[in-house]
């Protein structure tokens, strides 16, 4: 059974953005090239947990990157974290792309390239291991990335499941 998510309201967090790629787009039209820019940005509250991404399209780089903070404020996730890493291993899965996302112990750092790094600093995570398989198309990865982190499980998520308490586990 899928798990409804309520909408988080962008207002109540200190969002910082991180723009990850922005690509020049042309379209071959009658009188020429019409020039655009599409931004890939990610948004975050380290101190809250919460990360969204969104693109945005634009004739200018600043509009591109505008519009896309707007999408990504309209499309955010909080995660399940430990104090400064991810409870456990996770790997995670998006058209081709395939990121895996491992703890790490204290003073490690954010071992991660370009999208999942951008991804990972926004949430807030201090030390993790990444790894990022297949595809390095910046869209596919931090979907793919997404989908890791919102399959991250807290302690009393899986005492839950397997019917136990959580000082059990």
């Amino acid at each position: 059974m899928p798990t409804v998510r309520k909408k988080l309201d962008a207002g109540s967090y200190q969002l910082k953005d991180q723009v990850v790629s922005i690509n020049r787009v042309t379209k071959v039209v009658k009188g020429g090239k019409n020039l655009s820019f599409a931004a890939l940005v990610v948004v975050g509250d380290p101190s809250a947990a919460v990360v969204g991404f969104g693109s945005g399209k634009a004739k200018e780089v600043p509009q591109a990157i505008r519009k896309g903070i707007e999408s990504a404020k309209k499309n955010l996730v909080r995660v399940n974290l430990t104090q400064t890493s991810i409870p456990h291993t996770v790997m995670g899965r998006f058209g081709s792309g395939m990121v895996l996302l491992k703890p790490a112990p204290e003073g490690t750092g954010v071992i991660a390239g370009g999208a999942v790094r951008a991804v990972m600093t926004s949430v807030g995570v201090q030390n993790v291991l990444t790894k990022s398989i297949g595809t390095t198309n910046p869209h596919n990865v931090i979907k793919a990335t997404f989908d890791a982190l919102k399959r991250l499980k807290n302690r009393e998520e899986v005492a839950a499941i397997r019917g136990k308490a959580a000082e059990e586990l």
